[in-house]
C-alpha cells in the first residue's frame, strides 16, 4: 500500500532509497540520495590506461558543476589517480598525454573516489559516453560502498541524437543516421573544441554541448 499523498512512482523510488541506504556499504555517502539542489548538475570525464573496465585504470578524473545556465569553472575538481593494475602503454600516453612519473604522486583510487563523491553530491551526472566512464569508476566504489553512483546521468549524445533526429525529414527518420563523433557535435553546435583527452577539458565541453541542447530543446 503506497504512503499517503505519496503517487505510486514516488512511493517506488522512496522505497527504492530506503533499501539502498539499507544496504550502503558506507553510510558517511548517505547523502549522496538527497534530493539534488535544483537545476544543478555535475559533468564528468575520467581519463584511462585503456578501454577495458575489467582490466584498465582510471588515471585522471576531471568534474565541474553546472548552475542553472552557467558553468562553475571556480567548482572543478581535477584529480590525477595512481593505476594499480596497468602500466601506462605508449598508446595511452600518446591519447591523453599522461606519463608513469606524471600519475605515479597521484592519489589511490579509492581516495579519488572519496573526493569524488564528496564533489558531487546528489546531483545528476553530466557526459559524453558516460556509461564507460561509470563503469569504470563503479568498479572502484563497489567494493567500497556495495553499489555505484546512483545520481541519475544525461547522455550528451542522446540529447545530441534527438536534437538531429527532429531535424530530419519525415521520409529520412527511419535510418536514423546521426554522426555523433564529439568533434562533429561541437562544431554543429557552434562550440568551441579544446584539445580532447584532458579530463577536465572533455567535462567542460560535455557541460557546454549539454547547456546548448537543453536551450534548443
Amino acid at each position: 500500500m503506497n504512503a499517503p499523498g505519496l503517487s505510486p512512482g514516488q512511493w517506488l523510488a522512496a522505497l527504492k532509497r530506503k533499501w539502498m541506504l539499507y544496504h550502503l556499504g558506507d553510510p558517511r555517502f548517505s547523502f549522496m540520495w538527497d534530493a539534488p539542489p535544483e537545476n544543478e548538475w555535475v559533468a564528468l570525464d575520467c581519463e584511462t590506461t585503456g578501454l577495458n573496465v575489467r582490466t584498465d585504470d582510471i588515471i585522471a578524473i576531471g568534474a565541474v558543476r553546472i548552475r542553472g545556465n552557467r558553468i562553475m569553472t571556480s567548482e572543478r575538481l581535477e584529480l590525477l589517480v595512481r593505476p594499480e593494475k596497468r602500466r601506462l602503454s605508449a598508446d595511452s600516453v600518446r591519447v591523453h598525454r599522461l606519463r608513469e612519473q606524471d600519475v605515479a604522486q597521484g592519489l589511490n583510487a579509492d581516495d579519488a573516489m572519496m573526493q569524488l563523491m564528496r564533489f558531487i553530491g546528489s546531483r545528476p551526472l553530466v557526459g559524453y559516453y558516460l556509461e564507460f566512464d561509470l563503469a569504470m569508476i563503479n568498479r572502484v566504489l563497489f567494493p567500497m560502498l556495495g553499489m555505484g553512483l546512483p545520481q541519475p546521468r544525461i547522455e550528451v549524445s542522446a540529447l545530441y541524437y534527438d536534437h538531429k533526429f527532429r531535424q530530419l525529414p519525415q521520409h529520412a527518420q527511419h535510418s536514423g543516421a546521426v554522426d555523433l563523433r564529439f568533434d562533429v557535435l561541437m562544431k554543429d553546435l557552434g562550440l568551441p573544441l579544446w584539445p580532447a583527452h584532458d579530463a577536465l577539458n572533455d567535462a567542460v565541453m560535455a557541460a557546454l554541448a549539454f547547456l546548448k541542447l537543453r536551450a534548443l530543446k
